[in-house]
């Protein structure tokens, strides 16, 4: 039994399935006969010639959207593909070692890592990760041609049991490519509640567990395992007693959910009648459905960002606007809120280049790199206004610091809209927009920036982790991120109340929203509009259901006298309790 974070709620018996890198498994893997020496190097050299070709495709597309300076950074990379050193290793290790082209491919990485982890000069260790990019991107060839050595994919396995995908961590772009597989559950050695696997897990409503440090040295491929994702335990070939525990415990949490769902077609109300929105947080298509599937009302927020981190380039404005217009169509209602770029941080494209930050989640990022990138910008947001035209859409702006800030976007939109009038360019005049409150300075000047904006949206992930100075996802710190906190309610209270003095419409969609006793503290605060993992609503819409608004104000009320997050822990547990103890299976421990 192995101890982690608990953060997708839910138990699943099944075998596991490990995520490997493009390069596949570290271990040497050799040719089956010395005889295939030659075909493996010229599948290799092919590989390196549709490399090329897709970087000097990039340079092009690249160089269009964004400028020639952004489009350096593939320029140096077709030099590193064409660096004869680089591939006559490669050469030699699959001549003279009989590896696989992907085994040689990754033991010259490794090389390069030992000989880099030498020098300290900054400048080279940046040369270091422009060399990873492009043998990975040579890796990324040689693992859509099939090469024997990999595992067997997902879609074409054996057997009926549920896959529980095992990581070190999955990146944005995984996240995204992950979306349509068959997996019910997921472990991985790194990352916290906020993760990309954790968002993954919940928008699917999946069991999860982040954080079980040396799990992939323990696992193999097809090996039974328990995942508990609201304990944050995982059981690697459980015994027979474990496994008939467990499964037990599965029914139940599924049985449970499957009741639940049976109210998607009512209206979200309290028990004294008061009405609430609850809207869903979406990545995707997939997400879109299943939005539908549990009765969301809208979408709360649409991050936008999943769409280019998974393409090697720069997606235009007709890509854009068609990919809107796509899930703007299929959503509930058709009603959007579309948050703008929130590329930074751990969420980084080759396009817009990269720098080396000590602590990049509050560095150059979100609507930081929006500023700086007029083009790129320019063209999201006509894409946006474009969709509009299909559907109920707002555009929200994520991070925002400044009333500066918020008046040179708006100043932006005003113009793009002008433009495209001129142009003669149908779009929609009424798309609301509005402003995402993660940073604690947007919080404390709340009223100013009530002046310049339509509507709030809250983003409690990043608020919390700057309210704290703590990084989430730091196993060393990530305990200070804690939801339940004094501090939290009484910022959360004071963007509330200047809300709804002021008749702003104010969502909170961060994680806060699908648990329940935050949820519960929250409607009891004057929250009427919660955006959440579609797999959370469900339970929320079930949980507010059962108290009145003065129950609810009473117990915020109660919460904002507490001086320790225990004491709020406690007390709220004990309020769950006795309104709903099935639902206590939804929150986090």
């Amino acid at each position: 039994m192995h101890k982690g974070v608990g953060v997708s709620p839910g138990v699943v018996v099944g075998v596991a399935y490990r995520v490997e890198s493009a390069l596949g498994p570290t271990e040497p893997q050799h040719l089956d006969d010395p005889g295939l020496v030659g075909a493996e190097t010229a599948f290799f050299d092919r590989a390196v010639e549709e490399a090329a070709s897709e970087l000097e495709g990039l340079v092009q597309r690249v160089a269009q959207e964004l400028g020639p300076s952004a489009a350096e950074i593939f320029q140096t990379h077709l030099q590193i593909l064409s660096d004869p050193g680089l591939l006559s290793r490669v050469h030699s290790l699959i001549e003279e070692q009989n590896l696989t082209a992907l085994s040689a491919l990754q033991q010259v990485m490794q090389g390069y890592v030992a000989q880099f982890a030498r020098i300290e000069q900054e400048y080279f260790r940046e040369r270091l990760n422009d060399l990873r990019d492009v043998i990975l991107r040579i890796g990324s060839h040689l693992a859509r041609k099939k090469d024997p050595a990999r595992d067997r994919s997902l879609e074409s396995r054996e057997g009926d049991e549920p896959v529980v995908l095992v990581a070190h961590e999955i990146l944005p772009s995984q996240a995204m490519s992950l979306g349509e597989l068959p997996i019910a559950g997921i472990v991985t050695e790194v990352g916290g509640t906020t993760s990309h696997a954790a968002i993954l897990a919940r928008s699917r409503g999946i069991p999860a567990v982040s954080g079980v440090e040396g799990i992939l040295s323990l696992v193999r491929s097809g090996d039974p395992l328990v995942v508990d994702g609201r304990e944050g335990l995982v059981i690697v070939r459980p015994d027979q007693d474990e496994t008939t525990f467990y499964r037990k415990v599965q029914r139940e949490f599924f049985h449970l959910k499957d009741s639940l769902i049976a109210n998607r077609d009512e209206p979200a109300r309290s028990l004294d009648g008061n009405r609430m929105e609850l809207l869903a947080n979406i990545n995707n298509i997939a997400d879109v459905h299943a939005a539908n599937t549990v009765g969301a009302t809208g979408v709360g927020l649409f991050r936008t960002e999943y769409l280019f981190l998974t393409h090697h380039d720069v997606p235009g404005e007709e890509e854009q606007f068609e990919y809107y217009r796509q899930i703007i169509v299929n959503s509930p209602n058709q009603a959007v809120t579309i948050r703008t770029l929130d590329l930074g941080g751990d969420k980084t494209v080759a396009y817009l280049g990269r720098r080396s930050e000590p602590n990049p989640f509050m560095g150059w990022r979100s609507i930081r790199i929006f500023l700086e990138n007029p083009k790129l910008m320019i063209t999201q947001i006509r894409a946006i206004l474009r969709a509009g035209r299909h559907g109920k859409v707002s555009m929200l702006f994520p991070m925002i610091t400044t009333l500066e800030e918020l008046k040179r976007i708006n100043k932006v939109v005003r113009e793009t809209r002008e433009n495209l009038r001129r142009e003669g360019v149908p779009f929609a005049d009424d798309v609301k927009t509005g402003v995402m409150v993660e940073v604690p300075a947007a919080a404390i000047c709340i009223d100013a920036i009530l002046r310049e904006t339509d509507f709030i949206s809250i983003g409690s992930n990043d608020l919390i982790q700057y309210l704290v100075a703590s990084d989430r996802d730091n196993p060393k710190v990530a305990h200070l991120c804690e939801p339940l906190s004094p501090s939290i309610f009484r910022v959360l209270q004071m963007v509330l109340d200047a809300c709804n003095r002021t008749g702003t419409p104010v969502t909170l969609c961060g994680e806060m929203a699908g648990q329940p006793r935050s949820a519960l503290v929250l409607f009891g605060m004057g929250l009427r509009r919660f955006s959440m993992s579609p797999a959370f609503i469900p339970a929320v819409k079930n949980l507010l259901g059962a108290v009145t608004t003065a129950q609810a104000e009473r117990f915020a009320h109660h919460v904002l006298q507490l001086s320790t997050s225990d004491e709020i822990r406690s007390y709220l547990t004990a309020r769950l309790r006795e309104i709903s103890s099935t639902l206590e299976v939804f929150d986090a421990v």
